[in-house]
């Protein structure tokens, strides 16, 4: 493997060494230098350097090209998926899943440019008024682990299609998926220089946000997605788009169907070991009997799911992204417990070792202080309640906004957590984890910095330009001017 992809071209990198070990079978999957800063430069100046002309080719033109992109992406479909299980340990049904997302983004990629980020002309008494999009230039991509294929391209698409150009660097965790998009672009017909890679890790990544760019497409962690943003304060000539998970409720307030309610719960806690940041962390459930049936339900599936390497057969969850991640999952639970966190079914590391764990839940009712943090994996808290009043006030006591959902059959529960939760991605009777491509992705408080993703990733691809246009000078009249 190589460390650097510049302008068509791969080469080794010079910065440290690194290897991408899979959780799942503890073999090395990807290794390599990182990208030095001076070649993350050099990724820069390629992309600068090829920005004119890109942003002047034709929008049809564009969009030719990305489309024959989508269906290089298409076929190569498994290898995507395998690079992917290999590196982070994901499923290979979800896998398959996330590939089949790259393909889509691009066609709601092109709807949703047009759609809000197109031209307008409107007739004035002077001639006209136009509305059209300008792209911003060079635009770094930083990716995560857990959707190492969409989440990247769902910010390359729309602003290669916009006219930028782009640097990205992947996670170190999950390296090996960007060499195929890579592929897919050169099959494409993408000009050189339009998209180039740089691996590497913090390092890297310090260089890539210190170097030449226009603007920061990011998806990760709280902690990192805060970094960018004080590392720009009093920088406003740089776009900033940042999505940081988050810690998300789930009520369930008593449907007739209480197994659908612990499907619903389940699905939303476990799916992809919990490495959706759209999972839900937090369960709210009434007090009393119809409360202890849905969390008997909740543990009764969580002891059920099948757990293993991606590959094998009828496996719900693969392994967390790494062994640390496994560590820190059985940390965060056992500070729950010294705080008064019930254990209702542990989260263990399993014998298999690796990053396997099983799915974790805990009472915390009673507890006497809970971190609003997010863990990235398959554990559940579960606050019991006693009006749904109180139970929209425990939804809402977190920093963060992305999702939550209400598993409920009342309408009138459902108007009003619609207008009281705190997210920017509210269910009702579906999964908190995954999210519609038609579509807004994001939310507020630490989840993001308002600018929300998927559907809405035109808006900040491009910047608008107001015109007010004339065929010809005409004379004004104003008061003092000469005859």
């Amino acid at each position: 493997m190589n460390g650097t992809y510049i302008a068509g071209v791969w080469a080794n990198g010079q910065g440290d060494w690194f290897e991408r070990i899979c959780p799942a079978t503890g073999t090395v999957n990807w290794q390599g230098n990182a990208a030095s800063a001076e070649q993350v430069n050099a990724a820069i100046d390629c992309a600068r350097q090829a920005l004119p002309a890109w942003r002047r080719l034709s929008q049809h033109d564009r969009e030719r090209i990305l489309l024959s992109y989508g269906e290089a992406i298409k076929g190569r479909r498994e290898a995507i998926a395998m690079a992917i299980s290999k590196d982070m340990g994901k499923v290979l049904w979800d896998a398959l899943g996330e590939a089949d997302a790259m393909y889509g983004k691009i066609q709601l990629s092109i709807r949703a440019l047009h759609e809000r980020a197109g031209e307008t002309v409107d007739k004035a008494a002077f001639g006209q008024t136009q509305l059209s999009h300008q792209p911003h230039g060079v635009m770094a991509v930083f990716a995560p682990f857990n959707f190492p294929g969409h989440l990247p391209n769902g910010h390359i698409v729309p602003a290669l299609l916009a006219g930028n150009t782009v640097v990205l660097k992947p996670s170190e965790l999950a390296p090996s998926v960007t060499a195929i998009m890579a592929d897919a672009f050169e099959a494409a017909g993408l000009p050189d220089g339009v998209f180039n890679i740089v691996q590497g890790g913090h390092e890297t990544g310090a260089a890539l946000l210190n170097g030449d760019i226009n603007g920061v497409l990011f998806t990760g962690s709280e902690k990192t997605g805060l970094m960018m943003h004080r590392h720009f304060a009093g920088r406003p000539d740089i776009m900033l788009a940042l999505e940081m998970g988050g810690n998300n409720p789930l009520i369930l307030w008593e449907p007739a169907d209480r197994d659908a309610a612990a499907d619903i719960a389940a699905q939303s806690a476990f799916l992809t070991t919990g490495q959706r940041c759209s999972c839900a962390r937090r369960a709210i459930i009434p007090e009393g009997r119809w409360g202890d049936a849905v969390v008997d339900g909740i543990i009764d599936r969580a002891k059920a799911l099948k757990i293993g390497q991606w590959d094998e057969e009828n496996i719900f969850m693969g392994p967390l992204v790494s062994e640390d991640a496994a560590i820190a999952a059985t940390q965060f639970q056992m500070n729950l417990s010294k705080s008064g966190g019930k254990s209702l079914r542990r989260l263990k590391r399993l014998e298999r070792g690796g990053g396997f764990v099983s799915a974790g839940i805990m009472d915390v009712t009673d507890a006497r202080y809970i971190a609003d943090e997010e863990l990235f994996g398959p554990f559940l808290q579960i606050y019991r309640v006693k009006t749904f009043e109180q139970a929209l006030h425990v939804a809402n006591d977190t920093r963060f906004g992305l999702s939550a959902g209400l598993v409920c059959d009342d309408d009138h529960y459902w108007a009003t957590a619609k207008a009281e939760l705190h997210a920017g991605i509210v269910n009702r009777n579906r999964p908190t984890a995954g999210a519609s491509g038609h579509l807004p992705f994001g939310g507020p408080g630490l989840s993001g910095n308002f600018r929300p993703g998927a559907y809405y990733a035109a808006d900040y691809s491009a910047w608008p330009q107001a015109s007010q246009i004339a065929d010809t000078a005409a004379r004004l009249t104003a008061i003092g001017f000469p005859d």
